[in-house]
């Protein structure tokens, strides 16, 4: 059943990359760059591995736009998919909060593309879903290089949650990281412009 998302999905442009709907023409990219046991290494336990063309074509053609995952967008360099982000909303009382998290082929790493990818997202989600005044990326504690993409886009260390996940049938810890609408408004945002994208967005749509 798909889960009906506040906004739709806008497409954003960045200074190093582009995101955009997933579409079926992905499937072939996806397996180049998550069919790789560093990229799974720090992806939740159950992320495919080996990821074949069969769970690329699924996650492309509907998985990502069922709203089971929030809003999923592809990282696009020149057109082509290197990765993936999403921004996952909570609900009840705890509809305030939002989980973002992200992928990055390693062939594409160190090139800022992750921390573009996960400005823009931050961005557009304050600027157009008031309701969010709290991103949070849970990471694994010993994933150094994705804590350094979110310290640099402005996010603060909120705790480590020892012993909080299991992967590859190991207990694991976590470390927190989390940004803040009212932090976010004092720094310069085109609020203007993510607004516009997810207007146009919702025009193509209608």
């Amino acid at each position: 059943m798909s889960v009906q998302l506040p906004v739709p999905l806008p497409i954003l442009q960045g200074e190093r990359c582009l995101l955009r709907a997933l579409v079926p023409q992905d499937a072939p990219a996806l397996v180049r760059h998550a069919d790789d046991p560093a990229v799974a290494r720090f992806l939740f336990d159950g992320f495919p591995q080996p990821y074949t063309l069969a769970d690329a074509t699924a996650w492309a053609t509907h998985e990502a736009r069922s709203g089971d995952f929030g809003w999923v967008w592809a990282i696009a360099v020149d057109g082509a998919l290197v990765g993936c982000i999403g921004l996952r909303p909570e609900d009840g009382w705890l509809r305030c909060n939002a989980e973002i998290g992200y992928w990055i082929g390693q062939s594409w790493w160190r090139r800022g593309i992750a921390g573009d990818a996960v400005r823009q997202v931050t961005d557009w989600a304050f600027a157009a879903v008031p309701q969010i005044t709290r991103i949070h990326a849970p990471i694994f504690a010993d994933n150094i290089g994705s804590q350094a993409v979110v310290r640099r886009c402005g996010y603060v260390r909120e705790a480590t949650l020892p012993q909080s996940a299991i992967k590859d049938g190991k207990v694991i810890d976590r470390v927190v990281w989390a940004t803040y609408r009212t932090e976010r408004a004092l720094r310069d945002a085109d609020i203007g412009a993510a607004l516009a994208a997810t207007a146009a967005s919702a025009m193509e749509r209608a």
